[in-house]
């Protein structure tokens, strides 16, 4: 393993453990060279997920971009990166355990959306006003309206 560090590739592994939902093995490793630790995961290699954009374009899916977003939406939240990718991966598995491995990017929208609801209102409404792509302030409203339709979690 290449160190992202100095770029050598004689490292030690310090510590590894399974990921909570056993999809991939986290390693700790420490760089021989430099002495600088980082982390590695390691993921079985799945038949890649297409997502079919609103504007009829075909990407392959990329965790990266929906962590990315998720993110932002969270910028100035107290929330741990850890939780956030644990939405990125319950999103990723429950979009492999579909029937099929093309997926319209609204499906995946709405995915990110109903965990945030439930994580963080605002990082909920920040997200959404992107996604859906508020227009105006009646936009905002109506979103609002509909979070305090739901009961607080206790």
């Amino acid at each position: 393993m290449k160190c992202p560090y100095c770029g050598k590739a004689e490292t030690d592994v310090l510590d590894t453990r399974d990921t909570e939902d056993l999809t991939a093995t986290r390693r700790r490793r420490s760089c021989r060279h430099c002495t600088k630790r980082f982390t590695t995961y390691e993921r079985i290699e799945h038949v890649p997920l297409i997502v079919l954009k609103k504007d009829g374009r075909r990407e392959s899916f990329d965790r990266t971009k929906v962590r990315l977003g998720i993110i932002k939406a969270c910028e100035k939240r107290t929330i741990p990166i850890q939780e956030i990718d644990k939405i990125v991966d319950a999103i990723e598995l429950d979009l492999r355990q579909m029937d099929s491995t093309e997926i319209n990017s609204q499906v995946i929208g709405n995915m990110v959306m109903d965990r945030l609801k439930k994580l963080d209102k605002i990082a909920y409404i920040r997200f959404a006003s992107v996604y859906r792509q508020f227009a105006d302030i009646d936009d905002f409203a109506k979103a609002l309206k509909t979070l305090s339709q739901h009961p607080k979690k206790s």
